[in-house]
């Protein structure tokens, strides 16, 4: 039976991002790609995150194009495509995950083209029946966002848009006035993958935001490590691993559980 939540969509975030304020640290919100290195160690992989103490998750959609990501998750995702993982079948995925009482919010994390291929509103729809709280949609900039957007407030789903180093001022007010549930903060330009550190000017610039938004600001791209988690929770309300943990599920779920338990012990 699919767990009953009190709280969904923009709400449930709002509520996960307070509780972990008022704990005095920020958020983790870990990325895993529906259908690696199997569909049911995908979820396997995702019930592990949430015993040891994840806040919420990118539920990954693949995708043959994955522009933002770096080698280790397109490989990933060429897995998950290969093993015959599709839009419907991440949905699957998400009730099941609900089924086995699974609470957290789920952001489902995807390139446009399969979500307008799906049907925009439809998806949106079976989203939320499904138990997804928002979308992650990385090639899909604000100004061209109208039709996800009007469909994610009619069913009270976030919908996360993107900053990176290089947003200006009037980016960064763009982003700050149409996102909901969080803004998705790129630590460093490029691509998705494992850093040995996080940028030096990431201070500054995360000031530089915050003076523009009092929306939640959640890292990511380069997070891998203890460390990182860390110095992310001083500053960030949230934070998102995803290459490392993709490549500790290659090994199995228990490197997936042992890594979520380091970074989740860290803060």
């Amino acid at each position: 039976m699919t767990t009953v939540r009190e709280l969904h969509g923009t709400v449930a975030l709002a509520q996960v991002f307070a509780s972990a304020r008022a704990q005095g640290r920020a958020a983790f919100l870990p990325y895993f790609p529906i259908g690696y290195p199997t569909y049911q160690e995908s979820l396997a992989a995702v019930a592990a995150m949430a015993d040891e103490g994840a806040d919420g998750f990118e539920i990954g959609i693949p995708f043959s194009d994955p522009i933002a990501d770096g080698p280790t998750i397109q490989a990933a995702t060429q897995v998950a495509l290969e093993n015959g993982t599709t839009v419907r079948k991440c949905l699957d995925a998400v009730r099941t995950l609900r089924a086995q009482g699974i609470s957290q919010p789920m952001l489902m994390m995807g390139y446009a083209n399969p979500l307008v291929a799906y049907g925009t509103d439809q998806f949106v729809r079976d989203a939320r029946a499904a138990g997804a709280d928002g979308l992650i949609v990385p090639d899909l900039p604000p100004e061209e966002a109208a039709m996800f957007a009007d469909s994610c407030a009619r069913e009270g789903l976030a919908l996360v848009f993107f900053l990176a180093p290089t947003s200006n001022d009037r980016r960064i007010e763009m982003v700050a006035r149409h996102a909901t549930g969080f803004i998705y903060v790129v630590s460093l330009t490029g691509i998705t993958g494992e850093r040995a550190q996080l940028p030096t000017y990431l201070r500054e610039f995360i000031a530089r935001w915050r003076a523009r938004t009092d929306k939640p600001l959640v890292l990511g791209f380069g997070i891998s490590r203890p460390e990182h988690a860390r110095q992310v929770s001083k500053l960030m309300d949230g934070f998102i691993v995803g290459s490392a943990l993709v490549r500790a599920g290659g090994e199995g779920v228990a490197a997936v559980r042992e890594l979520t338990s380091s970074l989740r012990r860290a803060l």
